[in-house]
């Protein structure tokens, strides 16, 4: 409970600190002037930092590469162990009064995690953690994309930087975020692995295929039992998550030449008809689908969220203005991130 409680608070804190210094500095007060222009030098990258004239503290812009790559790690290691506990642990396809003695073998007979050897396993219970492999199975098809997009889709130029401040916020985004989306049964799968791994390591080569105990068709069945909410949140995360990829191939194709640093066009396409970052606007509506799908009653996932909308429409704004001022034939019919509103 102690660790469940020390991971919630810093998450959490996290997402408040990271959110509320974007919230203030979008306030239309003159006073708050210098702050919005220090938080805007923080979240300042490619086009919009090649404009500015302060180059210090900055890093190539391709280090992007960085974040997905720890993304891809850390969500497959928490779906990989949160998954085989949910199989193995809290099956929904199973009778509770039928589990087998698997988790008593792992802890030595120890009460620590033989719950299998018990009916009382509260229903919602096991529906909270298969709802958060639900969730980890959605983030790793984003941050597996993410990162095949930022190697085969995007050409970073040379010149282009980005702030070390906004380096290390999408290090912390990408383990935090993850993170957001099964924290509440962290406690349990780490002692899971644990045991599994000691044991494992007491038995060698002893370990068979039998102690596995594994079945395809069981280990994914669960997941269909999810209910509607889910499922709903799955089609509005595909949704965002497919234009997002038409936009990014989008962009990705109007610079054949990486090193054509200074040479941009008005993009044209998919959402771009409507605004002037339709990528983040579908990055939006994909953490929407998370919130939706998470059944919408985890405040941890909706300071994920709130972290996500904040500086996404931030940094939509400054790129919406960086248009207008660059091309004087810019659709004046765009908004900067909300069809027809902002």
């Amino acid at each position: 409970m102690g660790m469940e409680v020390g991971v919630v608070e810093l998450v959490r804190t996290g997402w408040i600190a990271g959110t509320l210094p974007i919230l203030i500095a979008s306030l239309p007060l003159s006073c708050l002037n210098s702050f919005h222009d220090i938080v805007l030098g923080f979240a300042k990258r490619g086009k919009i930092l090649q404009s500015s004239s302060s180059k210090r503290f900055t890093v190539p812009q391709k280090f992007f590469c960085h974040f997905y790559v720890l993304a891809v790690v850390w969500t497959t290691l928490l779906l990989a162990t949160t998954w085989t506990y949910a199989y193995k642990m809290v099956p929904l396809n199973a009778d509770p009064f039928l589990y087998s003695t698997f988790a008593n073998r792992i802890t030595g007979g120890s009460q620590i995690l033989s719950w299998r050897k018990s009916p009382s396993i509260p229903i919602g219970y096991r529906y909270s953690v298969w709802r958060s492999v639900f969730l980890l199975l959605l983030m790793e098809v984003q941050v597996v994309k993410r990162l095949i997009e930022t190697i085969y889709v995007f050409k970073y130029s040379s010149t282009a930087r980005m702030h070390i401040f906004g380096y290390l916020t999408g290090l912390f985004f990408y383990t935090a975020a993850p993170l957001s989306l099964c924290y509440n049964h962290i406690p349990e799968v780490y002692n899971y692995s644990i045991n599994g791994v000691a044991e494992f390591i007491v038995k060698g080569k002893k370990y068979t295929m039998q102690d596995l105990d594994f079945n395809w068709l069981e280990f994914t069945s669960s997941l269909l039992k999810l209910g509607w909410l889910q499922w709903i949140g799955a089609a509005i995360f595909f949704w965002g998550w497919i234009h997002q990829r038409r936009c990014h191939d989008i962009l990705g194709s109007l610079r054949e030449d990486s090193e054509q640093s200074d040479e941009y066009v008005i993009p044209h396409g998919d959402w771009f008809k409507f605004v002037s970052s339709p990528h983040y606007l579908a990055e939006i509506v994909i953490y929407a689908g998370l919130v939706v799908a998470s059944g919408g009653a985890d405040l941890t996932i909706w300071l994920l969220f709130g972290f996500v909308v904040s500086n996404l429409v931030f940094a939509a704004a400054e790129t919406h203005r960086w248009y207008l001022q660059k091309f004087r034939s810019y659709p004046r019919n765009r908004r900067a991130i909300i069809p027809f509103l902002y």
